[in-house]
């Protein structure tokens, strides 16, 4: 029964082209780097991240995201973050996302 709901909540996947997928799927990688090297949220700002503290590429990555697939695109590939880092990470990355297209933390 929480799968059929996960499956029917969740985002619908976006028609990328096969170059978007790509792009996609590298963008993910680096998500993956990043959050494992650096975190996605810092305590004081300053170098990789901003003055709210969020890496600065991680939010370029959500912004791309968001371009090519929109806020779909987006919550598949957080999905995805989550399943590889933990729920503590992606709480990160979740609220460093906060503000690029129709993302809310």
């Amino acid at each position: 029964m929480l799968d059929f709901l996960r499956r029917l909540l969740s985002p619908t996947t976006p028609r990328l082209t096969r170059e978007q997928t790509r792009e996609a799927q590298a963008l993910f990688v680096e998500l993956i780097n990043i959050g494992r090297k650096e975190d996605y949220l810092a305590e004081t700002p300053g170098g990789a991240f901003t003055g709210q503290c969020h890496h600065r590429r991680a939010r370029e990555i959500g912004a791309r995201l968001n371009q090519i697939g929109g806020t779909d695109l987006m919550w598949q590939t957080y999905e995805k973050v989550r399943r590889s880092l933990g729920k503590q990470l992606c709480d990160h990355l979740e609220y460093a996302w906060t503000g690029i297209g129709t993302w809310l933390a």
